[in-house]
């Protein structure tokens, strides 16, 4: 077992490996083809070091990268876990109810399609905040994904699952920790997952309208205020990799509850 563990393990790196070669050498092609325009990934890791040198600076005039990072990372976090809070026990009773189903499904369809950018400038109608507009902006943007998943999850629950809690004369307490929210949860997850990934999206978008020292205000002055191509691209590969970071966690949750399905 440890072996075939190994095996796989090696596997993956290989391609991770050959992934990042090819995606190398597309970049270093680019740069050629655009004479520098685009610094080559060597130029970008000189000054991918020049950017992590204090990272945790914060002072009026200057903030370091990963202060830079932990302000985005928490404007996603309260926008994420609010719109999470909100999503998950509507979703539910929409799942669960179709009277629920058919008041509140129109609704959603028609806020789901509306652009992430749409709702800043109301956000800050609201709020009368650019930092609190942005998490109004992930707040909405964050609902979708989770309460259609927690709707999908509650609706496919077996009817004898739903004959046992008849029989067996369970309270709504029962019902929910026993039957509606374990077989859920696997589909709420998933959900939570696609919210997440949309929301380290948006923040960049919002951090460029509303301000801030976030990652989208850094790319912002950076691209449009005479700055540094190679830095806009170091800032592009740490969103990248947070953003995979982020999703491999609630990957490893959808493994770790998957047995409720």
């Amino acid at each position: 077992m440890k072996n075939l563990f190994s095996i796989k393990t090696a596997v993956s790196v290989g391609y991770f490996v050959a992934g990042m070669v090819i995606m190398g050498g597309i970049w270093a092609l680019i740069a050629k083809l655009t004479k520098n325009e685009i610094p080559t990934p060597l130029a970008t890791w000189a000054v991918f070091k020049e950017v992590i040198q204090q990272p945790f600076q914060n002072d009026a005039d200057q903030k370091g990268i990963m202060t830079k990072l932990l302000s985005s990372l928490a404007r996603v976090g309260i926008g994420f876990g609010l719109g999470s809070l909100f999503a998950i026990p509507i979703g539910l009773m929409m799942g669960s109810s179709k009277i629920a189903m058919r008041i509140i499904n129109p609704m959603v369809q028609i806020l789901k399609p509306v652009s992430p950018l749409a709702w800043f400038p109301l956000g800050l109608a609201i709020f009368q905040d650019s930092p609190k507009a942005s998490i109004f902006m992930i707040f909405i943007c964050c609902i979708w994904p989770t309460l259609i998943n927690a709707a999908f999850g509650a609706s496919s629950i077996p009817q004898d699952h739903k004959n046992v809690s008849k029989a067996f004369g369970f309270s709504t307490w029962s019902y929910l920790s026993k039957i509606l929210l374990p077989f859920s949860l696997p589909h709420i997850i998933t959900g939570l997952r696609l919210s997440i990934g949309i929301a380290w999206m948006v923040i960049v978008a919002g951090e460029m309208l509303s301000g801030g020292i976030g990652l989208g205000n850094f790319v912002w002055e950076e691209g449009f205020n005479g700055g540094s191509v190679a830095k806009i691209l170091v800032a592009i590969i740490i969103i990248g990799i947070v953003g995979s970071l982020l999703d491999v966690c609630f990957t490893w949750l959808q493994k770790k509850f998957s047995y409720a399905v």
